[in-house]
């Protein structure tokens, strides 16, 4: 019996090990009380509008007052977070929230609010959370080793539930004794704790002798990063593939709770508990599964969870029943969302980071909301339980179509940053605006070895293109078989300096892999060319 013991004390040591480190666990503990304000906020504002304006149109536009900055704002705010300092960029953030939660406060207690400004002040705390998601979540990495960093991103995942599960019934609480003016007062104390941490933090910023990016710039990298990085196209998919479908449950427990359970208000909050519960279970316990299971056979198996839940929700009219399965059910998704997090963290590199998770997050997000419009669709004209088994379908197939979208496939990564390369040598000042720049890089190949040669070019074009290459191409010489010219073109000087400094570890050995067929007695020749302009008269 000793043993399993062990065994499950060392489960529970990796699942809280992040929190011994200072800093890490000085912001997660920030984190929770500032998730337990915004879902008490969320109680205390969509309460409030029913007795501004009893309207069921305004009373569901605080959630897309709330939720609309997300979409329109996560990508510029990922790209701003990768090319300034992260921990300034959530000092302006959450003073920005505190600010908006405060004032709303003010006036609230004040008694000047209106349902025009209560959506107003909502849409402006929305653009501070818009802001701040990828930041905050591009900064993990650099808070804990990649070791820790699974558990870090679960642990994150249970200071949110918690928030989920506690807050509103803490807000509902507190409306009744306070008012909801004191309500959005408290949350705007709770930022108070995520800046305190943030201003004792002495972060460390990567340094880079390249030219900064601008933010449009900055954009177009990021998304050409994502349009030909193949590993976190992997990770994009699986999350789609998953969250669009297990979203039915999110969407559809307030009528499951009414309808197939005959609940109240509180059965459905005991419901929402449940599911909260469930993840914070699922975040203690992910880190010892994935000691015993590679991250695409533990989704696979949370997925199936996830699924049998839907079906047995759809099934069951015993509240307890429902509520036992719904903790199986959080804790499904917790092991999900946690893995795909995990794995979009460890599948880009670290100067794109917050972009992709940007991007990540919108993927979510959006299949989230579209997925809710399907599902309500759906059960509207099927009924609730068609709906939930038909989504408890679609998430077995899912699994089916994308098994061939392997996300263990990218755990052998190196994504660190190479050690970069001189700047090539150039007559004159270029000035960093120059271009577009063509790059050339002359081989001599042995033909018998040609395709070999081609394949391995095929993977070191990938990477010229996500790093920064607009165009790439690989030409053979119909004069000379043995000459090969790898050519590809950049939009600026400045652009192409920045991709000497974005090659990772792994990009390097690609590249050697590919210097080794050269035969040459000298190396690859490598020439720069730029965009000729005509000189002013």
């Amino acid at each position: 019996m000793t043993p399993p013991s062990g065994s499950s004390r060392g489960e529970k040591a990796r699942a809280w090990s992040p929190l011994r480190q200072p800093i890490y666990r000085a912001l997660w503990l920030a984190a929770l009380v500032s998730n337990l304000g915004t879902w008490m906020h969320e109680a205390a504002g969509a309460w409030m509008m029913t007795t501004l304006a009893p309207s069921p149109l305004l009373v569901a536009l605080m959630q897309t007052a709330a939720s609309l900055p997300f979409f329109l704002l996560a990508f510029p705010a990922g790209s701003l977070a990768d090319i300034i300092d992260r921990r300034r960029l959530l000092l302006w953030t959450q003073t920005w929230m505190l600010a908006s939660a405060a004032a709303l406060g003010v006036l609230t207690l004040a008694g000047v609010v209106t349902p025009r400004l209560l959506l107003g002040l909502t849409f402006t705390l929305g653009i501070g959370s818009a802001m701040t998601g990828p930041a905050w979540q591009a900064i993990t990495p650099e808070l804990v080793s990649r070791t820790d960093l699974p558990a870090a991103i679960a642990l994150g995942g249970v200071a949110f539930n918690l928030g989920r599960a506690v807050g509103p019934a803490l807000g509902g609480l507190a409306v009744a004794a306070l008012g909801p003016g004191v309500v959005f007062l408290l949350n705007a104390a709770s930022f108070l704790a995520v800046l305190l941490v943030l201003a004792r933090w002495q972060r460390t910023a990567p340094q880079f002798s390249a030219p900064p990016e601008h933010v449009l710039g900055a954009m177009r990298a990021g998304a050409r990063y994502v349009r030909h990085s193949l590993p976190l196209r992997t990770v994009l998919t699986r999350s789609a593939s998953f969250v669009v479908f297990a979203s039915a449950v999110w969407s559809l427990l307030p009528l499951v709770a009414r309808v197939l359970l005959g609940l109240n208000a509180i059965g459905y909050g005991l419901l929402l508990g449940c599911l909260g519960a469930g993840a914070v279970l699922g975040g203690a316990t992910l880190p010892g599964l994935r000691q015993r299971l590679a991250i695409d056979g533990l989704i696979g198996a949370a997925t199936a969870c996830f699924a049998l839940a839907s079906v047995t929700i759809a099934i069951v009219r015993q509240p307890i029943v429902a509520g036992f399965v719904l903790i199986v059910a959080g804790a499904a998704w917790m092991t999900v969302m946690a893995s795909i997090n995990t794995a979009a963290q460890t599948s880009v590199s670290g100067w794109v980071r917050a972009r992709a998770l940007a991007v990540s997050l919108l993927v979510i997000q959006g299949s989230m909301a579209g997925g809710a419009v399907v599902w309500g669709t759906v059960a509207a004209h099927t009924g609730v339980p068609s709906a939930l088994l038909i989504a408890a379908g679609g998430m077995i197939a899912g699994l089916l179509l994308v098994g061939r979208f392997q996300l263990g496939a990218s755990e052998g990564l190196d994504l660190t940053p190479a050690p970069p390369v001189p700047a090539p040598d150039v007559a004159g000042d270029l000035g960093v605006d120059g271009g577009p720049v063509l790059v050339t890089i002359d081989y001599r190949i042995d033909p018998e070895r040609a395709d070999e040669f081609v394949a391995a070019m095929r993977h070191l074009g990938r990477a010229r293109r996500r790093d920064g290459a607009r165009r790439w191409g690989v030409f053979q010489d119909a004069t000379d078989p043995a000459r090969f010219l790898e050519t590809f073109s950049v939009e600026s000087w400045a652009e192409h300096l920045r991709q000497h400094e974005r090659m990772t570890v792994s990009d390097r050995e690609v590249q050697a892999i590919v210097r080794s067929f050269h035969v040459g007695e000298e190396p690859p020749l490598v020439t720069h060319l730029i965009a000729a302009q005509p000189t002013d008269d």
